[in-house]
């Protein structure tokens, strides 16, 4: 008996030392009933759910993305959380927590953000690797059966998003169009009133903290350099009931993707709690963030590199010469300063082997500034289209490549992407987005077998070009001057959506200040006359081209065409010759056999003469030309006399103005209600 009780106190040790062990192995958790937790400071051996290009590096982080364009990648944490006591309850009061770093390796260049987020599913698949962070698509952005819940951390500002800067911090539900947000950055304790900015990129590792309140429905969301305490008061604070948006059981993780900039989107520590505090983050337990710079050079290879040239000169000048002659169809012109462009800049090579060679079986367009020719880039297999563009001195090809590459940030559904350049001898190529079913010209006149498009296809090009400009004239950070807006640079993609396109002529400037464009360029029929006058491009002279464009679509007539006598015959003179006779509807193209809406065509006959007439102050704005096209203001009441015929006849032929005898031969009534249509611009009517 003295033995058996003697071991009681060891057998009591040891079912104690095992108790402690086996709780030590299980997950985190809180105090209540079905709460759950989590703490992760490394990734390490951690069993988190990757797809895409997301990845465990060696050091142990989750590196969401790499420099590889138009990719994608999301990281979750590989059990769902439950949200709800019950199927039908109230979601939870819960909080997270996490420590990320931003980084790029082309220094001022921007590449995207990327977003934690709560979601029904690890299914992302659907999400593009362009635009919307790796999270939603065009079609389903802002569709409550996403149930998604995210925090948005944004390095570009995307206005169709209605983002505030290219440094902020995003609430989200359902949408990238934020429920709120802010510039990134913190409130400090000591002055609470004023906010110490954060640079999202490029500034060393931050952290997060994002807290919901069941009772009070409050989202929190508050930010700090790692290694200071949480601020007191959050960086962002918005009241939202989220049992309408996150499911019974849902997914935490984080998303990102590349689009046209690249960057790496790391996660260094994470943590989460339901009904409690998120776990603290040690920040001295956390992997450090990698060295994206140069590689320091060896000293020893330094001194061996001449002696080894030396020895091996013979041998290096005989390759030389072979590669020399092996690659001479590849060589490019490269210059220092096109270092910062890298991103934006091609090999010839590859753009070679896309197109086989600049072979003619790959050819798809042949205009006054260039060929353009199909091809499928040999890494990411991607569809584009090449213009070859030949310029003859390399004066102001600097500030030409400069502005290629900031045309090349635009981002709208209804612009063309220019994804970048490459220059080789005398010629400079462009690569653009591949538009599956070619320029809107062939489809007017029936080329190469394409049906001829209904009206309502017509109504919606008219508008999604508009869209397009005004996006240019208005709403992207600087105004850019398309200068060749035609029925050859709008691109149909493979839904027949119209795109404008080919910005090999454009030219950027601030908003609020004068363009200083003054060479003429363009294309005869679509000049506006001032811009033949003076030579300067504005907003209006796009205006111009517009107009003559809808009078194109509209009547499927080319702007100057010979009748059978050989006469030339201006468009818009040949529709103002019709309105005059009370038969404008006789203008609308003939292949539609009727099968239009009147009231549609009517708008688009008047609108196209409004736009394309000689003076530049009667003519709208696209904001104006859009608000007539979706019938939120009345288009003025104007009469055939407000405008005149032949003016148009006075543009150049060849570049050079011609003289009254040349006028086109329809009757010119007198020219006196000039003033009276800008008047009705101006009052908006």
């Amino acid at each position: 008996m003295a033995s058996t009780a003697s071991m009681k106190p060891v057998l009591l040790s040891t079912l104690l030392v095992l108790t402690i062990g086996l709780t030590l192995n299980l997950p985190a958790s809180g105090a209540g009933e079905g709460d759950e937790q989590f703490l992760y400071t490394g990734f390490t051996g951690h069993n988190i759910i990757l797809d895409g290009a997301a990845t465990i590096t060696p050091g142990g982080l989750i590196e969401l993305t790499n420099e590889t364009f138009r990719i994608k990648g999301h990281a979750f944490h590989p059990a769902p959380m439950s949200f709800r006591r019950s199927p039908n309850g109230t979601v939870q009061s819960f909080s997270v927590s996490f420590v990320f770093g931003i980084m790029s390796s082309f220094g001022d260049i921007r590449g995207h953000g990327f977003t934690f987020f709560i979601a029904p599913s690890t299914d992302l698949s659907a999400a593009y690797s362009i635009q919307f962070l790796g999270l939603f698509n065009d079609k389903n952005n802002g569709s409550t059966s996403n149930h998604i819940f995210a925090i948005e951390l944004d390095t570009i500002q995307n206005t169709e998003f209605s983002d505030i800067d290219n440094n902020h911090v995003g609430i989200d539900v359902n949408s990238l169009n934020s429920v709120n947000s802010s510039p990134a950055g913190f409130y400090n304790d000591s002055n609470s009133s004023m906010l110490t900015k954060l640079p999202l990129i490029g500034g060393g590792p931050l952290q997060i903290w994002v807290d919901y309140d069941m009772n009070s429905t409050e989202i929190n969301v508050t930010l700090a350099p790692v290694g200071i305490p949480k601020p007191v008061k959050p960086l962002l604070s918005t009241t939202y009931d989220l049992s309408t948006v996150i499911t019974e059981q849902a997914y935490l993780g984080f998303s990102s993707s590349t689009g046209l900039s690249t960057g790496h989107h790391y996660v260094l520590g994470w943590s989460s709690a339901i009904n409690g505090a998120a776990p603290t983050i040690d920040p001295t337990k956390l992997p450090k963030l990698p060295y994206l710079g140069p590689k320091p050079q060896s000293t020893l290879l330094v001194i061996l590199l001449p002696i080894a040239s030396a020895v091996f000169v013979l041998a290096v000048g005989i390759g030389v010469v072979l590669m020399v002659r092996r690659h001479f169809r590849y060589k490019e012109v490269r210059e220092d300063w096109e270092v910062e462009y890298g991103p934006h800049r091609f090999s010839y090579k590859d753009l070679y082997r896309a197109t086989k060679g600049f072979k003619d079986k790959y050819l798809i367009g042949v205009g006054g500034f260039g060929s353009v020719y199909k091809g499928v880039l040999p890494g990411s297999k991607l569809e584009v289209a090449v213009k070859r563009v030949s310029y003859d001195s390399k004066q102001g090809v600097k500030e030409f490549v400069a502005e290629v590459v900031s045309i090349g940030h635009l981002q709208h559904r209804n612009v063309v992407q220019l994804l970048g350049y490459c220059r080789r001898k005398g010629e400079l190529l462009l690569v653009y987005d591949y538009m599956a079913n070619g320029s809107l010209d062939k489809h007017l006149y029936g080329q190469e077998g394409n049906a001829t498009l209904d009206w309502g296809q017509r109504f919606r090009i008219i508008k999604e070009i508009a869209l397009g400009l005004l996006y240019l004239h208005e709403e992207w950070d600087r105004v850019v001057i398309h200068r060749d807006v035609k029925a050859s640079n709008v691109l149909l993609d493979k839904e027949m959506n119209g795109r404008l396109g080919d910005f090999g002529l454009a030219r950027l400037y601030d908003h609020g200040t004068d363009p200083q464009t003054t060479h003429v360029v363009g294309t005869i029929g679509y000049l506006a006359p001032e811009l033949v006058h003076r030579g300067k491009a504005t907003p209006l002279t796009d205006v111009f081209s517009f107009g003559v464009l809808i009078l194109e679509v509209t009547c499927g007539q080319k702007p100057i065409k010979e009748d059978p006598e050989g006469n030339q015959l201006v468009l818009t003179d040949w529709v103002l010759h019709n309105w005059h006779k009370e038969s404008l509807l006789d203008a609308v193209d003939t292949k539609l056999q009727g099968n239009y809406n009147i009231s549609e065509a009517r708008l688009a006959l008047k609108l196209g003469l409004l736009c394309s007439h000689p003076f530049p102050n009667a003519r709208p704005n696209m904001r104006q030309v859009m608000q007539y096209l979706d019938g939120d203001v009345t288009f003025p009441e104007l009469l055939p006399a407000h405008f005149s015929f032949g003016m148009l006849s006075l543009m150049q032929n060849e570049g050079q103005l011609v003289d009254s005898s040349r006028m086109s031969s329809y009757p010119s009534p007198m020219m006196q209600s000039f003033g009276s249509i800008s008047n009705l611009l101006a009052d908006g009517r």
